[in-house]
């Protein structure tokens, strides 16, 4: 089973829970682009869905997951049957991990962990996932807009709490998908 086909149902399953997101989003960008989380969905807060094929790499999730980590304050791998073993062994304790099962021509999901709250979530990373159009929002600072992105994200880190914050953002990436913006006004 590959990422697409798990892509597809786990995006069904998704938008079908009982509490469903307030939106959810694809590829995105996270630490300037070094890395991009699969599914995001958006609660009160950012969820993360990495997505680990039959044929996917799973040891990616070592690397990736030094930038999810720092960004997303909950993460889920999803993967096959055949990387479990693996998964286990590899993503962080308080990662989720959610086995997709072919089942016909349909896929199933079995719960094997849930994610729980990640201890090394990093306010000033997670703020860069903002454009700087959203960061100049939060900070108040004369001459903002003259100043370069990681200076704008560590002045919001230094001034909201952690769960504040994530949930700013998660705010910000919300309304971000009802105002259309140009790409070169969203400079990332």
């Amino acid at each position: 089973m590959n990422d697409t086909t798990i892509r597809e149902a786990l995006l069904r399953k998704l938008w079908r829970q009982k509490s469903r997101p307030r939106a959810v989003l694809q590829e995105l960008h996270v630490h300037s682009g070094k890395a991009i989380a699969d599914i995001v969905t958006l609660h009160s807060e950012a969820h993360c869905y990495e997505i680990k094929g039959a044929t996917d790499r799973i040891e990616r999730i070592t690397a990736q997951g030094v930038y999810y980590n720092a960004t997303f304050r909950r993460i889920t791998l999803v993967t096959t049957e055949c990387n479990l073993r693996r998964a286990r062994r590899l993503a962080p304790r308080f990662w989720g991990i959610i086995v997709a099962i072919a089942d016909g021509v349909t896929v199933r999901f079995r719960h094997v962990r849930a994610a729980r709250l990640n201890p090394n979530f990093e306010k000033q990373s997670a703020a860069m996932t903002l454009w700087k159009s959203e960061m100049l929002e939060l900070v108040q600072a004369a001459g903002a807009e003259r100043k370069p992105r990681r200076l704008l994200a560590q002045l919001i880190a230094e001034t909201r709490r952690e769960l504040e914050l994530s949930k700013t953002i998660c705010d910000l990436l919300i309304s971000r998908r009802f105002q259309p913006q140009s790409f070169a006004s969203s400079t990332m």
